[in-house]
């Protein structure tokens, strides 16, 4: 019965181990998944920026013209 009981056990810890295994894999390629997301769009922003202020000079111009008012 002891023998039983034990083998229950170490079933239930091995079922949790890979419960919290898997649930840890899905959130990295979540959190992977969102941060290239967030840098693709930051991306396409600095390229519309370049591309409407007249090119790279034009931006950097525009930004200190932004800063120093």
């Amino acid at each position: 019965m002891n023998n039983s009981t034990t083998k229950s056990r170490d079933i239930a810890q091995t079922t949790t181990a890979s419960t919290t295994h898997e649930i840890s894999k899905v959130s990295a390629a979540v959190m992977t998944i969102s941060a290239a997301s967030i840098g693709c769009w930051a991306l396409a922003c600095l390229f519309a920026g370049t591309v409407s202020s007249g090119g790279p000079l034009g931006l950097v111009s525009s930004l200190v013209t932004t800063i120093t008012g």
